[in-house]
């Protein structure tokens, strides 16, 4: 009897534990183990009260939540695992994501996002698996949007309103090793020629290559597969004057012009005040001769 008396302090702690955290459960959610808090499906519009402290799964997938709080993650922050697929989220207010340190998977698959912005996700470099596919809205990511993902492995961006992609947005990205972009209405203009030539490039990222991806042309909205683009479709892009080469060509014709009128107006003075000189002249000799 004497050998089982340290056990009972244990067993106390154990089934202390084990209550608390019933308790501790938010209500209409489970619980499953003392880290996980499972609120999937439960026709929310809001995130649950009452949500444990130290909580590390959080799963809140299939129902109507519009916001994140933007001191979310600052109040949860042991979150590893972040399920927030198929809400109605339109934006992440600035910042929100931004102290996730210890957050490894996050999906916002399924919502109704409209842009990624520069930031978004702060700084979080523990982020392994980000899910951003469709959101039937997403047409604008920020070159910068995923600056800082230094651990990033897998980015889920399919089926969402891209027409464009600024390759930078992908190539600050070291650990990348899968990235999905099929199913996005592409157009295969100067823009996408960049990314054309990382898609190649990188296609052992992609889970099917560029099969099965398709851009639209700009002149009359035909799909055409990526398999039958090359360098050569693109080549009249480089040929093209860039907005900024075309700037200049404009300052530098206006500057042109500028001094061509001073010159002129420069001259003009010039031969006046000749003019009238010459006149003053012509008159002091009139005046000398009488």
């Amino acid at each position: 009897g004497r050998q089982d008396a340290p056990a009972l302090p244990v067993l106390a702690l154990l089934f202390f534990t084990l209550f608390t955290q019933g308790e501790n459960c938010p209500a209409t959610c489970l619980c499953p183990d003392p880290h996980t808090v499972d609120c999937s499906g439960r026709g929310l519009t809001r995130l649950p009260d009452e949500i444990p402290l130290d909580v590390r799964r959080l799963l809140l997938a299939d129902n109507w939540i519009p916001r994140i709080p933007s001191d979310f993650l600052v109040l949860y922050s042991d979150l590893v695992y972040l399920d927030l697929r198929n809400n109605s989220l339109s934006h992440i207010e600035p910042g929100t994501l931004s102290t996730s340190s210890r957050l490894v998977f996050l999906d916002l698959g399924c919502n109704n996002l409209t842009e990624i912005p520069k930031g978004t996700f702060g700084e979080s470099r523990s982020l392994i698996k980000l899910r951003l596919g469709n959101n039937p809205y997403l047409s604008m990511i920020n070159e910068d949007a995923f600056m800082g993902l230094t651990s990033l492995r897998e980015l889920e961006l399919e089926r969402n309103a891209l027409s464009g992609l600024q390759v930078g947005a992908l190539s600050q990205l070291p650990s990348l090793r899968v990235v999905r972009l099929e199913g996005n209405p592409w157009v295969c203009n100067c823009n996408f020629a960049n990314l054309f030539t990382w898609l190649v490039e990188n296609s052992h990222k992609l889970p099917k290559g560029i099969e099965g991806m398709e851009c639209s042309l700009p002149t009359d909205g035909r799909r055409v597969p990526l398999s039958q683009l090359s360098q050569d479709s693109f080549r009249e892009c480089q040929i093209t004057l860039t907005l900024t080469d075309f700037l200049i060509i404009i300052f530098s014709g206006i500057s042109v012009s500028v001094a061509a009128i001073m010159a002129s107006f420069f001259l003009a003075s010039t031969v006046h005040c000749f003019q009238r000189w010459s006149k003053g002249t012509k008159g002091d000799e009139e005046e000398s001769e009488e």
